[in-house]
């Protein structure tokens, strides 16, 4: 089975135009800046496609775009001024930067309160306490989209392979909020196989294609697939090798799955931003 995630993406979406439209009878326009640097084709892409999302959803996208040689004062100046304005209630990054200019110091400075990708350190710290917070919308689109298919994580034996602090991290205390019983595997683990043999879930984030391969898994393993590469002709794979979907229970593809859902979520964590600011205190 195909874990296609455009069904559970639709659902989120739907929920998020109520959302919306709630708010804004209420007098509040939900809006939210990216930030782009120019030079990266695949940035400039993702950052149009949530664009054209906003618009059907009902939000206003303002997109401040940068030529490649910007200063990192730049930056934080437009950070710093967005942070301020009342009417901006979700910032987002959109990576890689220029090598020039640091990603860290400039998610640092991204309000929490309105870090919707989850990024700054105040964030990273609730999504491992659970305490109120937005948490990385990719670790949490990876627990949707195996849930939307019906696997319960309590009490599950998950492998999690890769814990790099985008989403192998974020995503294992995730896991471990949903009381399942995760093994963590990485670079260094020896034979990743015999920790698949007794996973009834993986999820796989590492950005290195063929990394689960058919001999390694069996029937009744449900596979998530997070990762996002560029093959030597062009297409984007996942981590995981296309004939995996042969021999596992089910597998998300790449694209088409967690990346999907990854955007909706984003959105997700906008309401939720909004509905923090007004209801609960800001989190700043």
């Amino acid at each position: 089975m195909l874990m296609k995630a455009k069904e559970a993406a639709d659902q989120v979406y739907e929920a998020i135009r109520t959302k919306v439209e709630d708010w804004k009878r209420q007098g509040v326009t939900p809006r939210i800046a990216t930030i782009l640097v120019e030079g990266d084709p695949a940035s400039a892409y993702y950052a149009q496609a949530k664009q054209k999302i906003a618009q059907r959803i009902g939000v206003e996208f303002a997109l401040h775009s940068f030529p490649e040689d910007v200063s990192e004062a730049e930056l934080l100046g437009l950070i710093g001024r967005l942070n301020e304005d009342a009417s901006v209630h979700g910032i987002m990054l959109e990576l890689p930067l220029p090598k020039h200019l640091s990603a860290s110091v400039i998610e640092k400075a991204i309000s929490p309160a309105k870090d919707v990708d989850g990024v700054t350190p105040a964030n990273k710290l609730a999504t491992v306490t659970g305490e109120l917070g937005l948490y990385p919308a990719t670790p949490q689109a990876c627990i949707k989209l195996a849930k939307h298919y019906g696997y319960k994580l309590e009490g599950k034996n998950v492998t999690l392979v890769g814990r790099g602090q985008t989403v192998g991290l974020p995503l294992f205390h995730l896991l471990q909020r949903e009381n399942a019983t995760v093994t963590v595997c990485h670079s260094r683990t020896p034979d990743l196989a015999s920790h698949l043999a007794h996973a009834e879930i993986a999820f796989v984030a590492v950005g290195r294609p063929d990394t689960v391969r058919a001999e390694m898994v069996h029937s009744g393993l449900a596979i998530v697939d997070a990762g996002i590469n560029e093959a030597d002709d062009g297409k984007i794979v996942g981590d995981v090798s296309f004939d995996v979907r042969e021999k596992a229970a089910a597998l998300s593809p790449v694209p088409g799955g967690v990346g999907t859902l990854t955007t909706a979520i984003l959105y997700e964590n906008l309401m939720k931003a909004i509905d923090i600011h007004f209801k609960e205190g800001n989190l700043a």
